[in-house]
């Protein structure tokens, strides 16, 4: 598989097949040769290089919201545009360190149903 092949393709078109689709093939890109995968070529130059990518999608993905309201559908469009480019980047990051997807919805259900106030007030507690 290439770095232009579909994710996609092999999902089940829910957003979780997708994601779990993508973190696939970044893990499998472990071991592709740098210079045919731009994945492969991040995790060689190594975490650094992954975390500036999240810093400069994070920062395109601020942008981008601040021009949504009033702004149209063209924008809410770019908007999503960035975000996929953050969370893209962002399983990068967890596919290098071997995070699983689960570890992260995990930790978001184990907040769900709980004051936002009472999660923050605990984490700073313990």
């Amino acid at each position: 598989m290439t770095d232009s092949t579909p994710v996609a393709a092999g999902a089940s078109g829910t957003p979780e097949g997708v994601l779990a689709a993508l973190y696939a093939t970044l893990v499998e890109r472990r071991g592709a040769d740098p210079a045919q995968s731009y994945v492969a070529s991040l995790y060689a130059k190594g975490p650094d290089a992954i975390l500036k990518k999240i810093g400069e999608e994070a920062a395109e993905t601020i942008i981008a919201a601040k021009d949504v309201p009033g702004g149209g559908e063209a924008h809410r469009v770019l908007l999503a545009r960035e975000l996929a480019d953050l969370w893209f980047h962002t399983l990068v990051l967890m596919a290098a360190y071997d995070l699983p997807l689960a570890a992260v919805t995990d930790e978001l259900a184990r907040r769900t149903g709980r004051s936002g106030l009472a999660e923050k007030a605990a984490r700073s507690a313990s």
